[in-house]
């Protein structure tokens, strides 16, 4: 009977000895918080060029306005640029300058007027595509706007899905401005570096 009783403790006692020392020796690695990887541990493999061409419309009149502001300080109405005004917006981006066109993505997020002696907006978005190759990625955009430029350019500051650690620029000219309305129909041309 002794013979029976010890098999089963001599695997505990291996089963426990393995255990301790398994953790032991993982409880000894140091925790690492960064490291480097090569590009293709993620997939990435050569980096293509891309150029998109879409229309923003900028809609701020109407019933179904796509840009609101949602704040501005005490000043802003006193100031000639609109200082301090925030908008929000979720606007179309079209294949065609009409609004009717095929509408390929939205941008969306937050623009301000952010300077004092001329009409220039801090722009901070996303543009959500919706169509294509390029369906339910994004690329985002933080820059300055000086609106009557007859070009200006933003940078392309990264991206998801497709356009994941995207880069480049994007270049807006507008096409149309109501100056009774403040709808305006802007035209994009972005080149964009991506895997």
């Amino acid at each position: 009977m002794a013979k029976t009783l010890s098999k089963p403790r001599s695997i505990l006692f291996i089963l426990f000895t393995i255990f301790f020392f398994s953790t032991y020796a993982i409880a000894d690695e140091a925790p690492v918080f960064s490291k480097n990887l090569p590009p293709s541990s993620l997939g990435l493999n050569q980096q293509k060029l891309s150029h998109l061409h879409f229309y923003f419309h900028d809609i701020v009149s109407g019933p179904k306005p796509t840009a609101v502001r949602v704040a501005q300080a005490a000043t802003t109405n006193k100031s000639p640029t609109e200082f301090g005004a925030v908008a929000v917006i979720d606007d179309p981006l079209t294949l065609l300058p009409e609004n009717t066109s095929k509408v390929v993505g939205q941008a969306q997020g937050i623009y301000t007027l952010a300077s004092q002696s001329e009409a220039a907006l801090l722009m901070v978005l996303n543009f959500a595509f919706t169509e294509g190759e390029y369906n339910g990625s994004t690329l985002s955009v933080l820059g300055r706007n000086t609106v009557f430029s007859n070009v200006r350019e933003m940078p392309i500051v990264g991206g998801s899905g497709v356009f994941r650690f995207a880069r480049g620029y994007a270049q807006a000219k507008t096409y149309t401005f109501d100056t009774k309305s403040g709808d305006a129909v802007v035209e994009y041309n972005v080149y964009v570096l991506h895997y």
